[in-house]
């Protein structure tokens, strides 16, 4: 494998920072936001407006089980998995406090401890396949999919090299069990969509 020529003192850059830099530069349109997937800048739209209720309600739930020092956060948030080469700004996500405590809007995603997303038509795949091999291959202890399209929520825990070891799921309306560091119910009661526009 060749080198890349450094110029002038610089050091070469590996195409996942090529894309990071390219991503800070993006001109992302209203109603969107942008990942790093598989080697490829992909685009994803905002959340639908009822999404916002059950984002609150994971956030108020976890909150009282979080390990010491941790805070859990619903801002949209690029956090980097440089060894996977992947760049995720997943919904609702917890880290220890000292991880935002960075100038950079490029999140050490190693510092996690939870991480949740809420799936769309456009993002669903991911969600359950890239996102949970990636979060449980570097170590982010819980992962939890809500399956905003078949009402249903997902939770992955004990992660290894190879993903995820353990995964349980639960129909929307029912308790699911989050395993430690957190050792607590979530209550999905209400996380169905209205049955009518408002």
């Amino acid at each position: 494998m060749a080198e890349r020529p450094v110029i002038s003192g610089t050091k070469p850059r590996s195409g996942f920072e090529e894309l990071l830099d390219l991503l800070d530069e993006l001109h992302v349109p209203d109603g969107y936001k942008a990942e790093i997937i598989r080697g490829s800048i992909v685009l994803s739209p905002w959340s639908k407006g009822y999404y916002t209720p059950v984002m609150k309600s994971v956030c108020n739930q976890l909150e009282p089980y979080l390990p010491e020092g941790h805070v859990i956060e619903r801002t949209p948030q690029l956090f980097v998995f440089p060894g996977v080469e992947r760049g995720y700004g997943p919904d609702i996500h917890a880290a220890h406090e000292r991880v935002y405590g960075t100038t950079s809007s490029r999140l050490d995603g190693e510092g996690l401890s939870f991480v949740a997303e809420l799936t769309s038509t456009s993002t669903r795949d991911e969600d359950l396949t890239d996102k949970a091999k990636t979060y449980g291959q570097v170590g982010v202890p819980i992962y939890l999919v809500l399956d905003m399209q078949e009402e249903q929520a997902f939770v992955y825990g004990s992660p290894s090299p190879r993903g995820y070891e353990v995964r349980f799921s639960k129909p929307f309306g029912e308790k699911l069990y989050i395993p430690d560091p957190f050792g607590c119910e979530l209550d999905t009661n209400g996380f169905q969509a209205p049955s009518s526009e408002a």
